[in-house]
């Protein structure tokens, strides 16, 4: 089969998109027969965890090593999921990767993330690379890739999502993604207020803890900012490649994280100055060129969404600003669209093209109930509400795009073929 076949047949092995677990994992991991090759760093956390990811694989890459990086979900190719040396991996070497899962699977029922992440695992085995860095998908505790055991695990924050699985408090949801933490190994957290749960799961099996503002952190200063930690202090660094102040939080874990790896992975200070200098990572506040600015952001929670809020009044302010917004109808609406209170001037709500999809109409209501002053349009599609917005901003205008990553993904992909060349290029 080729790479869409395989995609295809994933799909339909376990009735359930989501079903938390790791029986099926461990079972077809043991029959692969891989043994541990690097050292792993595992991230999780509510938000910020794809940015802590992409410096790290970015400092690392900087440093010189052969770097793997495994996250999701994928905004427009399958392939973002699974990075080698800084680069989407080709059809190939995901086929190889399935047809080998498929080949041990042995009838378990594996959900489509089980499979990629086993399939993914098989691809970095064969790199033969230095190091490896895995996101978490959902929660920590029976998420895939705690299957796996890493050197040092980073949590970035808790907050609520996903309540029908995690917990409907701070303290549950803490609990479950405090599972990547291991005995005697270091845990850094990028929350400085991380709930007890968080704090009592290390104590209880001796994991090495770290709290932002505490054991590690960072202060913002003129034009740069400055590490503290650990393994010593970093003054002097230029503010990351990825915009909003959040960042540096992000930026203080990936540090510490590696400071933790120094003895099995050293990096310099200019390594970091350099991998932060260069990193990417599409749709995390990502500000494209051109008049009117379009800002894209995957934001789908209010943790999120308050960032966003406030990267949003950090940017040079704009005549009006135009919201898209399309979200999954099992999150948050009411507390996401309540923290752009009146930060947006005109809305157009999206009806996502997905099982799970809120309706344009439901979005509206919701965009109403948190501001009575609200002017919303209502669309079949993101990229129809784009074009919409597009057609009435003017250049002093800027449209922000976020509420889910099928949103943002959507956008991405009409942007693409709108500036493709009559060659495809």
């Amino acid at each position: 089969m080729n790479l869409a076949g395989w995609l295809a047949h994933i799909e339909r092995l376990h009735p359930q998109t989501i079903a938390l677990g790791l029986d099926r994992v461990r079972r077809v991991l043991e029959r692969l027969a891989l043994p541990a090759f690097c050292p792993i760093v595992v991230v999780g956390g509510t938000n910020g965890k794809g940015s802590t990811c992409a410096m790290l694989e970015a400092i690392l890459g900087a440093a010189g090593y052969r770097t793997g990086c495994y996250t999701s979900p994928h905004l427009v190719r399958y392939n973002e999921r699974v990075r080698i040396a800084g680069r989407a991996v080709g059809d190939d070497v995901l086929v190889d990767g399935f047809a080998a899962v498929e080949a041990v699977r042995g009838g378990e029922p594996l959900t489509y993330f089980e499979f990629g992440t086993l399939a993914a695992w098989v691809a970095f085995a064969r790199a033969r690379i230095d190091a490896l860095v895995l996101e978490v998908g959902l929660g920590g505790r029976l998420d895939a890739v705690n299957a796996f055991e890493p050197e040092v695990a980073v949590l970035t924050s808790v907050d609520l999502d996903h309540r029908e699985y995690l917990g409907d408090t701070r303290e549950q949801v803490g609990w479950e993604k405090a599972h990547i933490f291991r005995a005697g190994r270091p845990a850094i957290v990028g929350d400085p207020n991380p709930p007890a749960s968080v704090v009592e799961h290390a104590r209880s099996i001796g994991a090495g803890l770290l709290v932002i503002g505490r054991e590690f952190g960072y202060a913002a200063e003129a034009g740069q900012w400055r590490y503290f930690g650990p393994g010593g202090a970093r003054g002097g660094l230029a503010y990351p490649a990825l915009r909003g102040a959040a960042q540096l939080g992000n930026a203080a874990c990936a540090i510490a994280a590696l400071d933790a790896l120094h003895a099995r992975l050293p990096v310099s200070a200019q390594d970091i100055r350099n991998g932060l200098a260069v990193v990417e990572l599409p749709g995390r506040f990502q500000v494209l060129p051109g008049r009117p600015a379009v800002v894209l952001d995957v934001a789908h929670n209010p943790q999120a969404a308050g960032v966003l809020a406030e990267n949003l009044a950090a940017m040079p302010p704009g005549r009006r600003t135009l919201a898209v917004v399309g979200m999954l109808r099992d999150k948050d609406l009411a507390g996401v669209l309540a923290r752009l209170r009146g930060r947006v001037q005109g809305w157009y709500a999206a009806t996502l093209d997905n099982p799970r999809g809120a309706t344009a109409a439901a979005l509206a209501t919701a965009i109403v109930a948190a501001d009575a002053n609200a002017v919303v349009r209502e669309f079949d599609s993101p990229r129809a509400a784009y074009a919409a917005a597009l057609e009435e901003a003017g250049g002093d205008d800027r449209i922000v795009v976020f509420g889910s990553f099928f949103t943002v993904a959507d956008v991405m992909a009409v942007r693409a073929a709108t500036t493709r060349g009559p060659d495809g290029g």
